[in-house]
């Protein structure tokens, strides 16, 4: 799924052109698509309406109007990407938005999980997400008080969209094992120390992913541009690979349900 980096990467590539541009009409070509609205209802809000800014909160993307916001979110195998009049839909387009003065932008879906959203403003996205932690108002001081305030699971803490915005497996993986913190610790006993090198470590990983597009896993790309930062990666999916800091082998354990790399060598368990 993409996470904070990749949907950061098709906000900003689809910023450029969207920016100031009208949208004619939404076309749903696969009806489910549309979660808390009709068609007539878009054409009612949307038609003839005013692209004002492209941005992202949490993993998804925000489209402003003047009165509205369209939200997308891409789930397993969503994408965002620009078509030409002269071009045809794939067979995987789920939904279409036709500009004025020509093109379209394209939400292709292979397993159609994806959905697209009608809302007033962010606010029902607000109220069910934590802090953007590549915000400057998100302090080390936050993150201490969010992991020392719960007994919880680090792994499925960071993984929890309530508590911190946009993180996924990949870089809850990253993240944890370049701060040397076992997925399966207990967030209230990591002392201050770690949590503070953690929260310096999920910056500069997210920073660096979104300035390399992002990581290409199984679907992701942008316009058929590969993230690069596949090839950054130190511990995610790096099965029986030596680890970078140990020689140690990295081995993929379970964790909060989902498959987690680690080396059980470098990464602490505080319990």
């Amino acid at each position: 799924m993409p996470e904070l980096p990749e949907v950061q990467t098709v906000v900003n590539q689809i910023k450029p052109i969207l920016i100031h541009k009208t949208v004619e009409s939404i076309t749903p070509v696969w009806p489910k698509v549309f979660h808390n609205f009709t068609s007539e209802k878009a054409q009612q809000k949307i038609k003839r309406g005013r692209i004002i800014d492209v941005s992202r909160r949490a993993k998804f993307i925000i489209i402003k109007f003047t009165e509205n916001i369209i939200a997308i979110h891409l789930r397993m195998t969503g994408k965002l990407y620009l078509l030409r009049d002269h071009e045809t839909l794939s067979k995987y387009t789920t939904a279409y938005f036709t500009l004025k003065n020509g093109g379209k932008l394209i939400f292709d879906d292979v397993r159609k999980f994806g959905r697209i959203y009608l809302y007033k403003n962010t606010g029902p996205i607000d109220e069910r997400h934590g802090p953007e932690p590549l915000e400057k108002s998100f302090t080390s001081k936050i993150l201490i008080n969010l992991i020392k305030s719960k007994k919880r699971n680090i792994k499925a803490l960071l993984l929890d969209q309530s508590m911190i915005a946009g993180l996924g497996n990949i870089y809850a993986d990253e993240s944890l094992w370049k701060s040397k913190i076992h997925p399966n610790s207990l967030s209230h006993k990591i002392p201050k120390k770690r949590i503070e090198n953690l929260y310096k470590n999920i910056k500069i990983i997210l920073t660096n992913a979104i300035e390399q597009n992002g990581t290409t896993i199984i679907d992701f790309s942008v316009n058929g541009k590969s993230g690069k930062y596949t090839n950054e990666l130190k511990v995610y999916g790096k099965r029986d690979i030596k680890c970078f800091n140990c020689n140690n082998h990295i081995i993929k354990i379970r964790v909060a349900g989902r498959g987690t790399y680690i080396c059980s060598k470098c990464q602490k368990k505080y319990k």
